[in-house]
């Protein structure tokens, strides 16, 4: 089987590429791993940001159906100090509308033809042909041959061996992710502590991190620098055991800080945070490109999926402006795209520095107000 445009990973940045290529008449087929869309939860709140992400959902025709995602208010800032007090409260808009991450997704994949989404596709090789073609291979013996080859695949692409030799590293610095449900009514002191949009509660190289999500769901952010030593002797199979060791780091804190971890009602998940050379890039490649954390995946900063749906819509985009000439769109795309992820990554690694440096939380505070 030959498809025009093969895309790997039904992530925001692929299904983006498939939306816009689709608004073009340029057809895709996307494959992935999951067995189908509700496989597993899809993260939490997502900041659309007025220089690439909106724009990526206007290129894609989508600008109604995102407004009508937008959970209002949940632009509002806090940061409280360990013993819950508030240091800096703004409940003012910022150009970033909030919406959940999976809503965001469905409406990409709402958009698109049926049968555009491949699912239960894992990949488990893939091979250049010659000639700007390759032959990827899935776990269940399945093969298609792509005439373009997109890898969309995240921060452990299988596609980005064909072009760069990069894996992603581990940063020093973990998460660890829990959820409150129903707070308002049965953690009201947390709730009231957590306000109406997100928290930061910050110690130089740990802190807590929440956001109030539809309704009463509090998502939290449990940051911790540790090596990954550390968090392997934490019984994560325990729920209550592994929540109380990490609630152990905070010890001192203000109670209705700590019950996001020791109260959460679902497993605490681990999050690695990895990240790749922050000039990752690679010489020009004939059929192949990549775009979001398989090009550019670097420490959590607020853009990652924000870039990968520029990417996706700017690669559309390319494709539909260059017909015929494939090559021509992948160069121009990734001319754009690598000094606008590596100033994206360095300015991530300038914010890590300002959220769990030794300033902080008054340099996340002077950041928001404007001073040194």
């Amino acid at each position: 089987m030959n498809t025009p445009v093969t895309i790997i990973g039904a992530g925001l940045g692929g299904l983006t590429l498939a939306r816009v290529l689709h608004v073009h008449g340029i057809p895709a087929t996307v494959y992935e791993a999951e067995a189908s869309p509700a496989a597993r939860a899809q993260g939490g709140m997502l900041d659309i940001h007025e220089e690439n992400g909106q724009p990526a959902l206007r290129a894609a025709g989508l600008t109604d159906e995102f407004r009508a995602l937008v959970l209002e208010g949940r632009e509002a800032t806090r940061v409280l100090g360990r013993d819950g007090a508030v240091l800096f409260d703004d409940d003012s808009a910022r150009g970033r509308p909030e919406v959940l991450r999976g809503e965001l997704r469905r409406i990409l994949l709402e958009s698109l033809p049926a049968g555009t989404v491949r699912w239960g596709h894992k990949v488990s090789g893939v091979r250049a042909l010659g000639d700007g073609r390759h032959e990827v291979t899935f776990a269940d013996g399945a093969t298609v041959h792509a005439s373009l080859l997109v890898g969309a695949d995240g921060a452990w692409s299988r596609v980005r061996p064909l072009l760069s030799d990069a894996v992603p590293r581990y940063t020093g610095m973990s998460y660890v992710e829990t959820y409150l449900f129903d707070s308002d009514t049965r953690h009201p002191a947390t709730a009231k502590a957590v306000g109406g949009g997100s928290l930061f509660v910050l110690a130089p190289g740990k802190g807590i991190q929440a956001h109030r999500e539809s309704g009463g769901t509090l998502h939290t952010y449990v940051a911790l620098t540790e090596p990954q030593e550390w968090f392997a002797a934490v019984d994560f199979t325990d729920s209550a055991a592994a929540a109380a060791r990490i609630a152990q780091e905070f010890d001192g804190w203000a109670p209705e800080l700590t019950a996001l971890i020791t109260d959460g009602e679902t497993a605490p998940v681990l999050r690695t945070l990895n990240a790749l050379p922050v000039e990752h890039r690679w010489d020009r490649v004939p059929g192949v490109t990549l775009l979001g954390d398989a090009a550019h995946l670097s420490i959590p900063n607020g853009e990652g999926a924000n870039l990968a749906m520029l990417d996706g819509a700017e690669l559309g985009n390319a494709l539909a402006a260059h017909p015929g000439d494939v090559e021509a769109a992948l160069a121009e795309f990734e001319q754009a795209m690598f000094p606008r992820s590596a100033a994206a990554a360095a300015d991530g690694a300038d914010l890590h520095a300002t959220l769990f440096g030794d300033g902080t939380p008054h340099s996340l505070i002077s950041m928001f107000t404007g001073g040194e």
